[in-house]
């Protein structure tokens, strides 16, 4: 196998197999996420500034995850790392945030109440992609050593 091949595999490697269907939800989270935050900031920005704003970061972070995972490479699983570690702080902080200060969500948004009203994915998506990130973890070579 050459180097070339090699670059390839760890490159293809986050979209394959079972990255697929992560790739997939995360593509449809991405969707969901900017449609549904940029139709509340445009259509009523005043009713929850705060909450409508947060959603749009979720959207922007789905867009990096989806975005990294479907290019994958060293680099990608970096920043899709970071990306997924960004998005359960942000769902479990916001979930928590939504039920101590209600006031601040009069509307339900993508990170809510713990994302209920998405069934709760969007809790269990940044764990999943975390185990994914792990199972694909690109190997480093250490000069003069072996790949970890």
């Amino acid at each position: 196998m050459s180097a070339e091949d090699v670059r390839d595999d760890a490159r293809l490697a986050l979209a394959a197999g079972p990255g697929r269907v992560l790739v997939a939800v995360y593509g449809v989270f991405a969707i969901a996420a900017t449609g549904r935050s940029l139709t509340q900031l445009g259509l009523d920005a005043g009713r929850a500034p705060f909450a409508y704003s947060l959603s749009l970061v979720a959207a922007v972070v789905y867009l990096v995850a989806t975005t990294c995972l479907l290019r994958g490479g060293a680099r990608a699983w970096r920043i899709a790392l970071v990306a997924v570690v960004v998005e359960a702080v942000g769902v479990i902080g916001i979930g928590v945030l939504s039920y101590v200060d209600t006031a601040l969500f009069p509307d339900r948004t993508v990170w809510s109440h713990f994302g209920q009203g998405y069934g709760y994915l969007p809790l269990v998506l940044p764990f999943a992609g975390l185990a994914w990130l792990r199972a694909t973890r690109p190997s480093v070579r250490v000069p003069g050593g072996s790949p970890s």
